[in-house]
């Protein structure tokens, strides 16, 4: 299941790139707009600030932005930043590879196979999708 973390911050990258201009936008306005608390919300942007998918700025004037045009915020980076490996075993994962304690031969894991192809299609997802496609209106 998505973290609560990965979601309130999609939606918050949501509302930021929806926003209109270059103007950075401060956290209460993006936590009261999106129903999020905003110290959760403080810890969330903070983490996508260091990932370098927002910049901030201080002052009066001050807040969050992205950093790239959000055509060019791929859903891959975004859910490995918030939600860590998009595998859902270590024993598949492209960047998180582990061997499973319990696995003989991932060869003929049963397993395995199926979460090979579970993982093939999330990135399929992830990396055809970006932000701009989640700030659209539905249809």
């Amino acid at each position: 299941m998505l973290s609560k973390k990965t979601k309130y911050g999609l939606k918050a990258l949501t509302f930021i790139a929806r926003s209109e201009g270059d103007v950075p936008l401060q956290v209460a306005e993006i936590a009261k707009n999106e129903h999020i608390p905003q110290k959760f919300l403080e810890s969330i942007l903070l983490t996508l600030r260091k990932s370098g998918i927002l910049g901030s700025k201080k002052g009066k004037h001050g807040g969050y932005y992205l950093r790239q045009p959000s055509e060019e915020v791929l859903m891959t980076d975004v859910m490995r930043v918030l939600e860590g490996p998009i595998a859902m075993v270590p024993c598949v994962s492209l960047n998180y590879y582990e061997k499973c304690d319990d696995c003989v031969d991932e060869e003929t894991c049963s397993v395995n196979k199926l979460m090979l192809q579970v993982r093939d299609s999330t990135l399929n997802v992830f990396r055809n999708t970006t932000l701009a496609d989640l700030s659209r209106p539905k249809d």
